[in-house]
């Protein structure tokens, strides 16, 4: 009979033996090939781990990416059939898992984009489209336009408002769908089409070459109210041409002798910091310091207030419309105007995402978007996560809101005449 002592033995002999012959299957498990491939998961991973371990305004913990790691030996790559090759898919998917794994946890906007988004998400970030920038709707002889873009090459080649597209590159576009027509109205950049439409006053068919080009879009657009001496002026988004259609804007308005100004920002996503730094320049004192952002190891980022010329300054009372998708640089200018006392906010609170996020390209051609620095007011006070509060409420999503405010601004001017 085996003495206790040396069953003890055998037995922790057979758990290291077993132990050991498991290790070795699964190192002998991957071929040189799948070890290589593997390899190459790992090498876009650590890449997203330093890159945000650098740059993103949050602290990024070393046990979250082993954690995620560890999730995709076994979940993920274990269950692969084809270990031989890179799958591309996998790639991107496992890349946003990871980067969702390290983030923190309020942070809503961080991400990855795989390579075929890339420029689609940067088009939109930054307010620019590709496409001949035309729009309409189809109509008994053809496509009737309603809208063509200020700074896109249509406009340049004539074609405007109230004119009716026949034909584009010798198709007929009588009868096609709205669908199929809007195809033809976005090919690739620098593609040129042949446009054959009927001007609206001349009632002549003319012939013009558009070229699709990048350009930046119209984001400003005047809105009708019924108050004399108030005006409203829609802002969709903002983007590096913003400044310029603003002031065309407010230099008319502003030769109308106005009572009030109603900017509607519901629905305004955002765009560069910068963009409502040119904004805020309109209403406030010039060289002021109207808001800071602080990077991961780094000074304040200090925004000024532009000088510009006193004709496009506006000095009279001004209500800005917000709701829960006002965000970025959209809630940034809503923000200041409301803590300089320049400006009455109405709506709901706002999106909350104050940040500064940029955008960083990897290896793979996918792009890293991190939240790199926080808003704050030259005070310290930050920018919250739940939105800037208005100073009157409604839950209203009715365009009337418009005349609403009108009608507050014009009440208000009546009282101070009084």
């Amino acid at each position: 009979m085996q003495h206790p002592r040396a069953r003890l033995f055998t037995s922790l002999f057979l758990c290291l033996s077993l132990f050991f012959a498991f290790m070795s299957t699964v190192s002998a498990a991957l071929t040189s090939v799948e070890q290589e491939v593997y390899d190459a998961y790992l090498s876009s991973f650590e890449e997203i781990y330093r890159t945000m371990q650098e740059n993103y305004f949050f602290s990024v913990q070393r046990q979250n990416f082993d954690a995620f790691i560890q999730k995709f030996d076994n979940e993920i790559f274990s269950q692969l059939e084809d270990k031989t090759k890179v799958n591309d898919f996998i790639m991107m998917r496992s890349g946003a898992f990871l980067v969702d794994y390290l983030k923190a946890a309020d942070d809503r906007f961080s991400a990855l984009y795989p390579p075929q988004a890339v420029k689609e998400f940067e088009q939109e970030a930054l307010g620019v489209r590709v496409d001949l920038g035309i729009e309409g709707e189809m109509c008994e002889q053809g496509f009737c336009v309603s809208f063509v873009e200020p700074r896109a090459n249509a406009t340049q080649a004539g074609l405007k408002s109230g004119d009716i597209i026949i034909k584009i590159n010798n198709t007929r576009l009588r009868r096609m769908s709205l669908e199929a027509v809007k195809k033809l109205l976005t090919p690739k950049i620098d593609t040129v089409s042949i446009i054959e439409y009927l001007e609206s006053q001349s009632k002549e068919v003319r012939l013009i070459e558009v070229v699709s080009q990048e350009y930046f879009k119209q984001t400003v657009f005047p809105v009708s109210i019924p108050y004399p001496g108030v005006f409203c002026l829609r802002i969709q988004q903002f983007n590096r041409m913003t400044s310029e259609d603003f002031s065309k804007y407010l230099l008319v308005i502003n030769q109308q002798g106005p009572s009030g100004l109603v900017l509607d920002l519901r629905g305004n996503p955002g765009g560069p910091p910068l963009a409502a730094r040119e904004i805020v320049s309109f209403f406030l004192s010039p060289e002021k310091n109207f808001a800071y952002f602080e990077r991961k190891g780094d000074s304040r980022n200090y925004l000024d207030v532009p000088r510009i010329p006193e004709e496009f300054r506006y000095h009279g009372p001004v209500v800005i419309l917000v709701n829960q998708d006002s965000g970025s640089a959209a809630e940034l200018f809503s923000g200041v105007m409301q803590k300089e006392g320049r400006a009455t906010l109405i709506g709901v609170n706002t999106a909350g995402q104050v940040f500064l996020k940029s955008m960083f390209n990897l290896s793979n051609k996918a792009m890293l978007l991190l939240v790199t620095a926080r808003g704050h007011f030259p005070d310290g006070d930050v920018f919250d996560f739940n939105g800037l509060a208005p100073d009157y409420r409604t839950d209203s999503m009715d365009t009337d809101l418009t005349s609403f405010a009108a009608g507050f601004l014009a009440a208000r001017t009546m009282s101070t005449v009084r």
